[in-house]
């Protein structure tokens, strides 16, 4: 693998001379090619270099980008099927979740007693912090209507897993990350709604049901699959029965809705009710796709290894498609849209830090409340600007502001490990 990787690095190199040729001499011929393969063996290569190899996940939301700038209409439509589909960008955003979730565990919750003081700070100024600066940000760059609810949406969205993998290498609070990302996910349906109905209300038509049901969809139901096949793990025979009374009722259920139930529960009952029917039903589903997996995963043994795998396909997928979609307006605003991006997140890391130290917050602690508010969950602000039908606007922003986080992630992460090695080393000599 690793001759592989540095046959890549070689071609990327001769990609990156086309490139030039094809720059200089204004030939699209040369340069349009050149720019993909550039990007996608080096992407491939960059695992190759010690001191970079931690960035390979970037470099392929990076490839996802580029391709959808140079070549949009690949990544539209494949024949008469659209890329952009509602129904197939929340089935890839549900994989996409369902694959963060298995990393989480049922005991990943049993951390939240003991960490109540900092799981407030950290939320507070989560969804304190990052939707008001998204806020003036959109102020002062005076993006179209659209773009600027994009930027208000990915501030008012939860932290993702990524800020625990960042606090992980970071050396800091890991029990604390967990348990506000957590939190953060479970108030998401409530929060995000509230926030875009109050910031971006008069840019964008806000549905607060409509948000809510579909962050359910988007967040709570595939990580609720993930954790049925957490609790499968350990279950006690008792447990195990219990499940399989739930699994019989759900496949009844669902089975009824397809033969004809949804259509007479849709005749009798108002839009509101028919809201908690399908969530019902998705959360039916959620409990099938849990079970499913467990009994996959005793067929394959490294099957929960292969799943962030899945969740990262799935984020390259719909950041190409987004790209393609916004192409246009990427061309008119986007180094605005990087530079807002670069101040966002900055400022998430900064005021999380100052904030928490000013409530009495330890440094391991401050640093993990920073990533918890400096980096969001990119793939739910996708999700819903999907289900809007605004891919090439709304989700702009999680396009541009995704790779961002987590190249400055990684480089906070690594400058707080050494911190953190030098801070124990010093403790080792006082004692």
């Amino acid at each position: 693998m690793q001759n592989i990787r540095k046959i890549c690095l070689v071609i990327s190199a001769i990609a990156f001379a086309v490139l030039l040729f094809g720059c200089f001499t204004n030939n699209a011929t040369y340069w349009q090619p050149a720019s993909v393969v550039l990007a996608v063996s080096f992407a491939i290569g960059i695992g190759a270099i010690e001191s970079l190899k931690n960035y390979q996940y970037t470099m392929w939301i990076i490839v996802a980008v580029i391709a959808g700038m140079v070549y949009p209409s690949a990544f539209l439509k494949w024949g008469n099927f659209d890329l952009r589909n509602k129904w197939l960008v929340l089935v890839v955003v549900q994989f996409v979740m369902f694959g963060m979730g298995i990393q989480m565990g049922l005991k990943d919750f049993s951390g939240l007693a003991n960490s109540g003081r900092g799981i407030i700070i950290g939320l507070l100024c989560h969804f304190s912090i990052m939707p008001l600066m998204g806020l003036l940000l959109v102020k002062i760059f005076n993006f179209e209507p659209e773009i600027a609810a994009g930027i208000i949406l990915i501030g008012s969205c939860s932290s993702g897993l990524a800020s625990n993998v960042m606090v992980y290498i970071a050396k800091a609070n890991l029990v604390l990350s967990v348990a506000v990302t957590a939190i953060a996910t479970l108030v998401a349906p409530i929060m995000t709604p509230l926030l875009m109905k109050l910031l971006a209300g008069t840019l964008i038509e806000i549905k607060f049901l409509n948000m809510m049901m579909e962050i359910i969809k988007i967040v709570i139901v595939p990580i609720g699959a993930a954790l049925v096949h957490d609790y499968l793990k350990k279950a006690t025979p008792k447990g195990i029965n219990i499940i399989k009374v739930i699994v019989g009722f759900s496949v009844v259920w669902l089975a009824a809705l397809y033969f004809g139930l949804w259509n007479s529960l849709a005749q009798k009952l108002p839009e509101d009710a028919m809201h908690s029917v399908e969530i019902f039903s998705f959360f039916a589903g959620a409990v099938l796709v849990g079970v499913i997996y467990h009994l996959l995963t005793l067929k394959i043994m490294n099957l929960d290894d292969l799943m962030p795998y899945v969740s990262m396909f799935g984020i390259v997928y719909f950041t190409t498609v987004t790209t393609a979609a916004g192409r246009d307006n990427l061309l008119k605003v986007g180094f605005l849209l990087f530079l807002a991006s670069v101040i966002h997140n900055g400022a998430g890391y900064l005021f999380g830090y100052m904030l928490s130290r000013a409530f009495g917050l330890d440094k391991k602690s401050s640093r993990t409340v920073a990533f918890e508010v400096g980096l969001q969950n990119g793939g739910m602000a996708s999700g819903l600007a999907g289900g809007m039908g605004k891919l090439g606007t709304v989700g702009l922003a999680a396009a541009v502001f995704s790779p961002w986080m987590n190249i400055s992630g990684s480089i906070l992460a690594n400058y707080w490990r050494r911190k953190a090695i030098k801070e124990e080393e010093n403790e080792h000599k006082l004692a």
